[in-house]
């Protein structure tokens, strides 16, 4: 399926902008145009309560955004933001972080984890480790009671999420749920997905291999802190929810690790969106795509939730 209109209309307009492509720009240049996308976000709806704090970890503080829709929340997601692990930054993803908050009666927790190439990797996944043990530890104080916890993320932020569903696993803190949007998983560019020309769009294969070049070099990318396809065991793990878009070049690794899990007797739910492209998820008020994946995300939260309660 082509792409769909709107996805076609925001790429022509992006293009006016007269941008160079990502891979041929410095970190500090990209990080301008994801900040520029945020006014045409929105501001979000309201919520009840809407607080920046400081998370205390060894030699740093990890700054998190809490979003309270109301005062019986059901559930706290701990949300990680895309990027690359090189751009992106919690404000620009709080018109998202309100939506979910409100639609899924859930507090939303947003991590500002450090970026590369002046962090590189395993810093993101320490910061995104050190939070969730955080908001386990202070869940009470967040909703006035014991809710599930559930990680989520997308992209870069979905790699993390799903490194994190292992880590907590592995040190026995419960979650509910993981949702993970067209996530990275895996460092292979030479995918069918990867390397098909319809799906060189706003992320591309060059741009990917720019990410990765700035966050993990050659020779620890392939750790399963990294490309969590490659962990040996993936058993155990909470229930999955796998959004794909259609044009991207993710797309092969998120159905593969959707079906990894699921043969490891995961519960996963996998939705690819066609005429989508990837980071259509966080495009709140610009591309329908964006309310029909929050829409796939919220229901499927929503049927967890009950199921548990």
């Amino acid at each position: 399926m082509a792409l769909d209109e709107a996805t076609s209309g925001f790429l022509a307009q992006m293009a006016e902008t007269g941008l160079p492509p990502l891979h041929e720009m410095e970190p500090e240049q990209a990080r301008g145009m994801t900040a520029m996308l945020k006014d045409m976000f929105g501001e979000g709806p309201e919520v009840a309560r809407s607080e920046l704090i400081q998370v205390p970890a060894e030699g740093r503080d990890i700054p998190v955004r809490i979003l309270v829709p109301h005062d019986e929340p059901r559930g706290t997601v701990v949300y990680y933001h895309g990027g690359g692990w090189v751009i992106g930054a919690i404000d620009e993803f709080e018109t998202l972080g309100r939506q979910l908050a409100v639609r899924t009666d859930c507090a939303v927790v947003l991590v500002d984890y450090r970026l590369a190439p002046e962090h590189p990797h395993p810093a993101a996944v320490e910061d995104a480790w050190d939070a969730l043990v955080w908001v386990d530890r202070h869940v009470e104080e967040i909703c006035g009671k014991r809710v599930p916890l559930i990680v989520a993320g997308d992209s870069a932020g979905g790699n993390l999420a799903a490194i994190m569903s292992r880590k907590a696993r592995d040190s026995e803190l419960p979650l509910a749920q993981q949702v993970l949007v067209y996530p990275v998983t895996d460092c292979d560019f030479d995918t069918a997905s990867y390397i098909d020309p319809e799906n060189q769009l706003m992320l591309s294969r060059d741009s990917m291999i720019w990410f990765w070049n700035h966050y993990a070099p050659a020779g620890t990318r392939e750790h399963p802190d990294a490309s969590p396809a490659r962990a040996l065991d993936l058993t155990g793990l909470p229930p999955a929810v796998v959004v794909t878009a259609e044009h991207d070049v993710l797309r092969d690794e998120g159905q593969a690790y959707a079906e990894a899990l699921a043969s490891a007797g995961v519960r996963v739910s996998q939705r690819q969106f066609p005429g989508q492209m990837h980071g259509f998820f966080t495009m709140v008020n610009l591309l329908p795509g964006s309310e029909q994946g929050i829409g796939y995300v919220v229901d499927e939260i929503d049927e967890r939730l009950r199921a548990i309660s």
